[in-house]
Protein backbone atom coordinates (compact mmCIF):
# COMPACT_ATOMS: atom_id res chain seq x y z
CA UNK A 1 0.00 0.00 0.00
CA UNK A 2 1.37 3.79 -1.36
CA UNK A 3 2.24 5.61 2.39
CA UNK A 4 -0.27 8.36 2.57
CA UNK A 5 1.15 12.13 2.30
CA UNK A 6 1.47 13.80 5.48
CA UNK A 7 2.07 17.73 6.08
CA UNK A 8 6.05 17.03 6.17
CA UNK A 9 5.85 15.52 3.13
CA UNK A 10 3.79 18.67 1.49
CA UNK A 11 6.44 20.92 3.27
CA UNK A 12 10.08 19.36 2.44
CA UNK A 13 8.56 19.34 -1.45
CA UNK A 14 7.69 22.74 -1.33
CA UNK A 15 10.86 23.50 0.98
CA UNK A 16 8.85 25.33 4.02
CA UNK A 17 8.51 24.54 7.60
CA UNK A 18 5.86 22.31 7.93
CA UNK A 19 3.41 24.73 10.13
CA UNK A 20 4.45 27.38 7.28
CA UNK A 21 2.82 24.37 5.27
CA UNK A 22 -0.17 23.62 7.51
CA UNK A 23 -1.01 27.89 7.50
CA UNK A 24 -0.82 27.82 3.76
CA UNK A 25 -3.15 25.03 3.43
CA UNK A 26 -5.96 26.28 5.82
CA UNK A 27 -7.83 28.85 4.08
CA UNK A 28 -8.56 31.04 7.83
CA UNK A 29 -4.71 31.18 8.01
CA UNK A 30 -3.46 31.71 4.37
CA UNK A 31 -2.90 35.37 4.85
CA UNK A 32 -0.61 34.80 7.35
CA UNK A 33 1.92 33.57 4.47
CA UNK A 34 2.83 35.03 1.31
CA UNK A 35 1.82 34.46 -1.83
CA UNK A 36 4.43 32.90 -3.61
CA UNK A 37 4.59 30.35 -0.38
CA UNK A 38 1.34 29.46 -0.53
CA UNK A 39 1.54 28.92 -4.47
CA UNK A 40 4.18 26.23 -3.96
CA UNK A 41 2.80 24.64 -0.96
CA UNK A 42 -0.81 24.24 -2.78
CA UNK A 43 1.45 22.73 -5.42
CA UNK A 44 3.10 20.25 -3.51
CA UNK A 45 0.06 19.32 -1.98
CA UNK A 46 -1.53 18.78 -5.38
CA UNK A 47 1.24 16.74 -6.53
CA UNK A 48 1.61 14.52 -3.38
CA UNK A 49 -2.31 14.40 -3.70
CA UNK A 50 -2.24 15.37 0.08
CA UNK A 51 -5.81 15.83 1.76
CA UNK A 52 -5.78 17.30 5.26
CA UNK A 53 -7.30 15.22 8.50
CA UNK A 54 -9.91 17.35 9.05
CA UNK A 55 -10.44 15.26 11.68
CA UNK A 56 -7.15 15.63 13.79
CA UNK A 57 -7.15 19.17 12.87
CA UNK A 58 -10.43 19.14 15.07
CA UNK A 59 -9.41 17.62 17.89
CA UNK A 60 -5.66 20.36 18.02
CA UNK A 61 -7.89 23.13 17.69
CA UNK A 62 -11.31 22.04 19.06
CA UNK A 63 -13.10 23.35 16.31
CA UNK A 64 -15.32 21.07 13.77
CA UNK A 65 -15.02 23.07 10.50
CA UNK A 66 -19.06 22.75 10.04
CA UNK A 67 -21.34 25.30 10.62
CA UNK A 68 -25.45 24.54 11.42
CA UNK A 69 -27.60 25.64 8.75
CA UNK A 70 -31.60 25.55 9.65
CA UNK A 71 -34.37 26.45 7.80
CA UNK A 72 -37.94 26.71 8.29
CA UNK A 73 -39.20 24.83 5.20
CA UNK A 74 -37.16 23.14 2.34
CA UNK A 75 -40.15 23.09 0.16
CA UNK A 76 -40.31 27.21 0.16
CA UNK A 77 -38.32 27.84 -3.22
CA UNK A 78 -36.49 31.35 -1.29
CA UNK A 79 -34.32 29.16 0.51
CA UNK A 80 -32.97 26.30 -1.81
CA UNK A 81 -30.70 29.34 -3.23
CA UNK A 82 -29.85 31.29 0.10
CA UNK A 83 -28.69 28.08 1.14
CA UNK A 84 -26.52 27.50 -2.13
CA UNK A 85 -24.99 30.88 -1.10
CA UNK A 86 -24.44 29.64 2.62
CA UNK A 87 -22.62 26.19 1.51
CA UNK A 88 -20.43 28.61 -1.18
CA UNK A 89 -19.60 31.01 1.32
CA UNK A 90 -18.36 28.52 3.61
CA UNK A 91 -16.40 26.29 1.27
CA UNK A 92 -14.31 29.55 0.97
CA UNK A 93 -12.67 29.13 4.18
CA UNK A 94 -12.90 25.10 3.93
CA UNK A 95 -16.24 25.22 6.00
CA UNK A 96 -19.18 22.87 5.17
CA UNK A 97 -22.62 23.43 6.14
CA UNK A 98 -24.91 20.45 8.13
CA UNK A 99 -28.07 21.60 6.93
CA UNK A 100 -31.50 21.02 9.20
CA UNK A 101 -35.34 21.67 7.89
CA UNK A 102 -37.91 21.95 11.01
CA UNK A 103 -41.08 22.24 9.30
CA UNK A 104 -41.93 25.46 11.23
CA UNK A 105 -41.81 23.04 14.13
CA UNK A 106 -40.23 24.90 17.41
CA UNK A 107 -39.51 21.35 19.07
CA UNK A 108 -38.29 20.01 16.11
CA UNK A 109 -35.97 23.47 15.67
CA UNK A 110 -34.23 22.84 19.03
CA UNK A 111 -33.87 19.26 18.79
CA UNK A 112 -31.56 20.20 15.79
CA UNK A 113 -29.82 22.79 17.48
CA UNK A 114 -29.08 20.56 20.62
CA UNK A 115 -28.13 17.71 17.90
CA UNK A 116 -25.86 19.92 15.86
CA UNK A 117 -24.11 21.59 18.99
CA UNK A 118 -23.77 18.12 20.00
CA UNK A 119 -21.41 17.59 17.41
CA UNK A 120 -19.04 19.82 17.83
CA UNK A 121 -20.24 22.67 15.50
CA UNK A 122 -18.70 25.88 15.21
CA UNK A 123 -21.61 27.85 15.05
CA UNK A 124 -25.08 28.44 13.76
CA UNK A 125 -26.80 30.36 10.85
CA UNK A 126 -31.03 30.20 10.91
CA UNK A 127 -33.54 30.85 8.87
CA UNK A 128 -35.99 30.30 11.83
CA UNK A 129 -36.31 32.81 14.24
CA UNK A 130 -38.93 35.14 16.20
CA UNK A 131 -39.10 38.18 16.35
CA UNK A 132 -39.16 37.29 20.54
CA UNK A 133 -36.64 34.76 20.34
CA UNK A 134 -33.92 34.75 22.94
CA UNK A 135 -30.57 33.07 21.23
CA UNK A 136 -28.21 31.36 23.02
CA UNK A 137 -24.88 33.90 23.49
CA UNK A 138 -22.64 30.84 23.72
CA UNK A 139 -22.34 29.92 20.00
CA UNK A 140 -21.75 32.28 17.27
CA UNK A 141 -25.12 32.53 15.10
CA UNK A 142 -26.38 34.28 12.23
CA UNK A 143 -29.64 35.22 11.37
CA UNK A 144 -30.71 35.40 7.81
CA UNK A 145 -33.56 36.82 6.07
CA UNK A 146 -35.31 37.26 9.30
CA UNK A 147 -34.38 38.54 12.64
CA UNK A 148 -35.10 39.74 15.78
CA UNK A 149 -36.59 42.90 17.32
CA UNK A 150 -33.27 42.98 19.75
CA UNK A 151 -30.80 43.26 16.70
CA UNK A 152 -28.70 41.37 19.63
CA UNK A 153 -27.49 38.84 17.15
CA UNK A 154 -25.51 39.70 13.72
CA UNK A 155 -28.41 39.36 10.74
CA UNK A 156 -28.25 39.46 7.07
CA UNK A 157 -31.99 40.23 5.53
CA UNK A 158 -33.32 41.72 2.00
CA UNK A 159 -34.71 45.72 2.61
CA UNK A 160 -38.29 44.50 3.18
CA UNK A 161 -38.80 48.60 3.90
CA UNK A 162 -37.90 49.39 0.34
CA UNK A 163 -39.45 46.59 -1.57
CA UNK A 164 -43.16 47.04 -0.08
CA UNK A 165 -42.41 50.87 -0.76
CA UNK A 166 -41.77 49.84 -4.49
CA UNK A 167 -44.60 47.92 -5.17
CA UNK A 168 -47.34 50.38 -3.69
CA UNK A 169 -45.65 52.85 -5.42
CA UNK A 170 -45.93 51.28 -8.82
CA UNK A 171 -49.51 50.58 -7.77
CA UNK A 172 -50.44 54.11 -6.90
CA UNK A 173 -48.92 55.26 -10.41
CA UNK A 174 -50.92 52.78 -12.05
CA UNK A 175 -53.89 54.44 -10.42
CA UNK A 176 -55.00 52.61 -7.64
CA UNK A 177 -56.08 53.57 -4.57
CA UNK A 178 -57.77 50.87 -2.51
CA UNK A 179 -54.81 48.54 -2.02
CA UNK A 180 -55.58 46.07 0.17
CA UNK A 181 -52.79 43.96 2.10
CA UNK A 182 -52.63 40.30 3.13
CA UNK A 183 -49.42 40.21 5.73
CA UNK A 184 -47.21 37.00 6.40
CA UNK A 185 -47.21 36.31 10.14
CA UNK A 186 -46.78 38.81 12.67
CA UNK A 187 -44.27 36.71 14.96
CA UNK A 188 -41.79 36.80 11.54
CA UNK A 189 -39.93 40.08 10.86
CA UNK A 190 -40.23 39.55 7.33
CA UNK A 191 -43.92 39.43 8.01
CA UNK A 192 -44.17 42.64 10.66
CA UNK A 193 -41.42 44.54 7.97
CA UNK A 194 -43.64 44.36 5.34
CA UNK A 195 -46.76 44.72 7.00
CA UNK A 196 -45.29 48.09 8.67
CA UNK A 197 -43.61 49.47 5.88
CA UNK A 198 -47.54 48.82 3.86
CA UNK A 199 -49.15 51.08 6.66
CA UNK A 200 -46.48 53.75 6.13
CA UNK A 201 -46.73 53.95 2.87
CA UNK A 202 -50.70 54.09 1.93
CA UNK A 203 -51.85 54.88 5.91
CA UNK A 204 -54.72 52.06 5.15
CA UNK A 205 -55.25 49.83 7.37
CA UNK A 206 -56.96 46.96 4.84
CA UNK A 207 -55.02 44.40 5.85
CA UNK A 208 -55.22 40.68 7.13
CA UNK A 209 -52.52 38.31 8.15
CA UNK A 210 -51.60 34.76 6.65
CA UNK A 211 -51.20 32.02 9.28
CA UNK A 212 -47.98 31.18 7.08
CA UNK A 213 -45.68 31.83 4.27
CA UNK A 214 -48.01 29.38 2.16
CA UNK A 215 -50.29 29.66 -0.81
CA UNK A 216 -52.88 28.13 1.43
CA UNK A 217 -52.64 30.23 4.07
CA UNK A 218 -52.59 32.76 1.91
CA UNK A 219 -55.98 31.59 0.36
CA UNK A 220 -57.65 31.84 3.59
CA UNK A 221 -56.11 35.29 4.48
CA UNK A 222 -57.38 36.45 0.79
CA UNK A 223 -60.76 35.96 1.10
CA UNK A 224 -60.65 37.48 4.91
CA UNK A 225 -59.62 40.59 3.44
CA UNK A 226 -62.50 40.36 0.41
CA UNK A 227 -65.38 39.96 2.72
CA UNK A 228 -63.64 42.98 4.91
CA UNK A 229 -62.88 45.51 2.69
CA UNK A 230 -65.52 45.38 -0.33
CA UNK A 231 -63.82 47.40 -3.72
CA UNK A 232 -59.98 47.14 -3.52
CA UNK A 233 -58.79 46.99 -6.83
CA UNK A 234 -54.68 45.60 -5.57
CA UNK A 235 -53.92 43.13 -3.04
CA UNK A 236 -49.99 43.55 -2.04
CA UNK A 237 -48.86 40.18 -0.66
CA UNK A 238 -46.52 39.58 1.98
CA UNK A 239 -44.80 37.09 -0.45
CA UNK A 240 -44.79 35.26 -3.15
CA UNK A 241 -46.49 32.06 -2.21
CA UNK A 242 -49.44 34.21 -0.41
CA UNK A 243 -49.91 36.01 -3.34
CA UNK A 244 -50.39 33.14 -5.35
CA UNK A 245 -53.10 32.07 -2.86
CA UNK A 246 -54.41 35.41 -3.62
CA UNK A 247 -54.77 34.37 -7.41
CA UNK A 248 -56.54 31.29 -6.21
CA UNK A 249 -59.09 33.16 -3.68
CA UNK A 250 -59.95 35.71 -6.11
CA UNK A 251 -60.56 33.18 -8.99
CA UNK A 252 -63.16 31.62 -6.65
CA UNK A 253 -65.26 34.70 -5.93
CA UNK A 254 -65.07 35.23 -9.79
CA UNK A 255 -62.58 37.74 -9.92
CA UNK A 256 -59.88 38.16 -12.71
CA UNK A 257 -56.32 39.18 -11.98
CA UNK A 258 -55.47 41.94 -12.92
CA UNK A 259 -58.49 42.49 -14.51
CA UNK A 260 -60.24 43.31 -11.64
CA UNK A 261 -57.79 43.03 -9.00
CA UNK A 262 -53.85 43.53 -9.37
CA UNK A 263 -51.66 41.46 -7.16
CA UNK A 264 -47.83 41.90 -5.95
CA UNK A 265 -45.67 39.92 -4.17
CA UNK A 266 -42.51 39.80 -2.78
CA UNK A 267 -39.63 37.13 -2.72
CA UNK A 268 -39.43 36.75 -6.80
CA UNK A 269 -39.21 32.59 -6.26
CA UNK A 270 -38.06 30.37 -9.24
CA UNK A 271 -41.12 30.17 -11.63
CA UNK A 272 -42.82 33.59 -10.76
CA UNK A 273 -42.41 34.62 -14.25
CA UNK A 274 -44.20 31.30 -15.33
CA UNK A 275 -47.55 32.20 -13.41
CA UNK A 276 -50.40 33.13 -15.12
CA UNK A 277 -50.22 35.86 -15.37
CA UNK A 278 -46.79 36.34 -14.63
CA UNK A 279 -46.24 37.77 -10.78
CA UNK A 280 -45.42 41.26 -10.25
CA UNK A 281 -42.62 40.99 -7.30
CA UNK A 282 -40.26 42.32 -5.72
CA UNK A 283 -36.58 40.22 -6.23
CA UNK A 284 -34.53 39.80 -3.29
CA UNK A 285 -30.98 38.39 -3.68
CA UNK A 286 -31.20 34.85 -2.86
CA UNK A 287 -28.04 33.78 -3.12
CA UNK A 288 -25.97 37.03 -1.96
CA UNK A 289 -28.58 36.81 1.30
CA UNK A 290 -26.97 33.19 2.35
CA UNK A 291 -23.22 34.15 1.14
CA UNK A 292 -22.50 37.35 3.07
CA UNK A 293 -24.63 35.39 5.83
CA UNK A 294 -21.96 32.50 5.75
CA UNK A 295 -19.28 35.37 5.33
CA UNK A 296 -21.08 37.36 8.60
CA UNK A 297 -20.54 33.53 10.64
CA UNK A 298 -17.18 33.45 9.63
CA UNK A 299 -16.20 36.65 10.87
CA UNK A 300 -18.14 36.05 13.96
CA UNK A 301 -16.52 32.95 14.45
CA UNK A 302 -12.91 34.37 14.79
CA UNK A 303 -14.45 37.60 16.55
CA UNK A 304 -17.11 36.42 19.11
CA UNK A 305 -17.10 39.60 21.17
CA UNK A 306 -17.69 41.80 18.30
CA UNK A 307 -20.81 44.05 18.10
CA UNK A 308 -23.75 42.32 16.29
CA UNK A 309 -23.78 43.23 12.88
CA UNK A 310 -26.69 44.04 10.29
CA UNK A 311 -27.02 43.30 6.78
CA UNK A 312 -29.72 44.76 4.57
CA UNK A 313 -29.49 43.96 0.80
CA UNK A 314 -30.95 46.01 -2.06
CA UNK A 315 -34.28 44.97 -3.56
CA UNK A 316 -35.49 45.32 -7.20
CA UNK A 317 -38.77 45.76 -8.33
CA UNK A 318 -40.00 43.22 -11.46
CA UNK A 319 -43.17 44.28 -12.88
CA UNK A 320 -45.13 41.25 -14.80
CA UNK A 321 -48.35 40.50 -16.03
CA UNK A 322 -50.38 40.54 -12.74
CA UNK A 323 -50.94 44.42 -12.09
CA UNK A 324 -52.49 46.62 -14.26
CA UNK A 325 -54.47 49.76 -14.16
CA UNK A 326 -58.12 49.97 -12.77
CA UNK A 327 -61.07 49.82 -14.45
CA UNK A 328 -62.80 52.96 -14.79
Amino acid sequence: MDKVPTIKDVADRAGVHAATASRALNTATRGMVNTRTVTRVLEAAKALGYAPNSAARSLRTRTSSVAGVIIPDLRNPVFPPIVRGIEDGLREAGYMALLGNTDGDIDRERELFDAMRGRQTDGFILATSRRDDELPATVPTVLVNRRTDTGAVPSVTADNDAGVRMVVRSLVELGHSRIGHVAGPRHLSTGWERYRAFVDATGAESVTFAAAFTEEAGFEATLRLLDAYEGLTAIVAGNDLIALGCYAALASRGLSVPEDVSVTGFNDIPFADRQRPGLTTIRIPHYDIGLESARLLLARIANPAAPAKRIVLPVELITRGSTASPKP
